[in-house]
């Protein structure tokens, strides 16, 4: 075991970002097992800074991880650093979801901060095991929210701005719009994945059975099925380009009954989007944009962090499979994990491979 394992576990900067990457329970497990965790302060994190600080975790100021935060630690967070042109090069090991591997608007500008501060990228989504399957992720309530938010604007029942609930209530409100609702034919791409079941099991509990796609569908698409249903959930998460499921030009077929289209994915800016039909994702405060209207509507759901509006049930889920990831790095149990992921943010930059984590 290394004594000098040490992670820091950044305050968010997105306001609307409520989850945690490690849950009080689990950041005690870990000091336990020899772990240094230092947790920044955070009034929007969904977990209050008191219940880490019991679990023997040290505490510091609101982004402060850029002055203070050793050289050897490991930054820990969910979504974007701040950016701009004055942002710093980047010194730190960082473990988040970087969206920077797949052409995404600022991937460049991000990975260049990281090559001028000598820092690393050990992106999330990318932390596999040694069949490439990945290790922790919150694509389940990613699809069981971004299903549920289409349900509820199809029945005109979904309130603005949104903001953060729990399972019960969001499942209360499906199941009651479930007994007056008209039939609803809901298709969802990708079905067999961690974000399709959760999509699947939003629509069961609002009462629609929906249909179910996944690699077998959509090598041949059956583009004129796909326009005859109501509702779209995109689930799929590819690392290369494939042909798109739908066209600007499929908007404007004249057959097409699809009115709401929920895109979970969210790869809007990248080479890899199946969905190219939007340019900018939507809002908690705007949820809901128009791709077409008048007497042929289509409206759009593309939240990027959807998971954030079940912040408890998400974090939670999440931080039990991360949890076991992070005890690796002070064992080595995990190296295989981390070593893959420095290995890709080694790739992504062009520069020869390291030799270990620990510099």
């Amino acid at each position: 075991m290394s004594d000098s394992t040490h992670l820091w576990m950044r305050h968010e900067a997105r306001p609307t970002e409520r989850r945690a990457p490690l849950t009080p329970e689990d950041a005690a497990r870990l000091v336990r097992g020899g772990i240094r965790i230092t947790v920044e302060e955070s009034r929007q994190r969904v977990f209050p800074l008191a219940d880490y600080a019991a679990a023997g975790c040290a505490t510091a100021p609101t982004a402060s991880w850029h002055e203070q935060a050793p050289d050897e630690a490991y930054v820990l967070g969910l979504k974007e650093l701040p950016a701009g042109p004055d942002a710093p090069a980047l010194r730190h090991r960082h473990i988040y979801f970087g969206h920077a591997y797949k052409g995404q608007a600022g991937a460049a500008e991000l990975l260049s901060r990281f090559t001028a501060g000598g820092g690393a990228l050990l992106d999330m989504e990318y932390l596999t095991d040694e069949a490439g399957r990945r290790v922790a992720a919150f694509g389940y309530w990613a699809g069981y929210v971004g299903a549920a938010l289409a349900v509820l604007h199809h029945r005109g029942a979904l309130t603005t701005p949104l903001t953060p609930t729990d399972r019960p209530a969001l499942d209360a409100l499906l199941a009651a719009g479930a007994r007056a609702a008209e039939p609803v034919r809901a298709l969802v791409v990708g079905a067999l994945g961690r974000s399709g079941r959760g999509a699947c099991d939003a629509l069961v509990r609002a009462g629609i059975e929906p249909t179910r796609w996944d690699l077998a569908e959509t090598r041949a698409l059956d583009r004129a099925a796909l326009l005859g249903h109501d509702l779209l959930v995109n689930t799929v998460l590819t690392t290369t380009p494939v042909t798109p499921f739908l066209t600007k030009a499929d908007l404007d077929d004249p057959g097409r009954r699809l009115s709401l289209v929920s895109d979970v994915t969210c790869d809007v800016t990248s080479d890899c989007n199946v969905l190219p039909v939007y340019e900018e994702t939507t809002t908690w405060t705007e949820p809901v944009r128009a791709l077409r209207g008048e007497d042929h509507p289509l409206d759009l759901i593309a939240i990027d962090n959807l998971p954030s509006l079940l912040p408890v049930e998400a974090a939670t889920a999440f931080s039990a499979e991360l949890a076991p990831q992070l005890a690796g790095l002070a064992t080595g149990d995990g190296s295989g994990v981390w070593e893959r992921a420095l290995r890709t943010f080694r790739t992504a930059v062009e520069a020869p491979p390291a030799e270990g984590l620990v510099r």
